[in-house]
């Protein structure tokens, strides 16, 4: 459980759930709840629900992944444009 800002018992959050939004807003924190010191759930921000979602989205597109993974084998082996090249008119 690293990638968690904070890990908080579940007791613990239902007290404090208001101040824990607001941290979680203005921190973009994603925090991990526990119930008798084992892992039950996350809280994150809606913006960081939805990136992981977009996330998921790519990462099950077969499409996508294929012309991520020809741009990688591109940069690898120097088949790149520098801006000038891209932007001259």
């Amino acid at each position: 459980m690293e990638d968690f800002q904070q890990i908080l018992p579940v007791t613990k959050a239902k007290r404090r759930l208001l101040d824990i939004l607001k941290r979680m807003e203005e921190e973009d924190a994603t925090i991990a709840l526990t119930r008798n010191g084992e892992p039950v759930g996350v809280m994150m921000t809606l913006a960081r629900y939805e990136s992981l979602l977009d996330t998921i989205e790519i990462l099950g597109n077969k499409d996508i992944m294929r012309a991520l993974e020809a741009s990688t084998k591109d940069f690898k082996s120097g088949k790149v444009f520098t801006d000038d090249a891209v932007w001259e008119d």
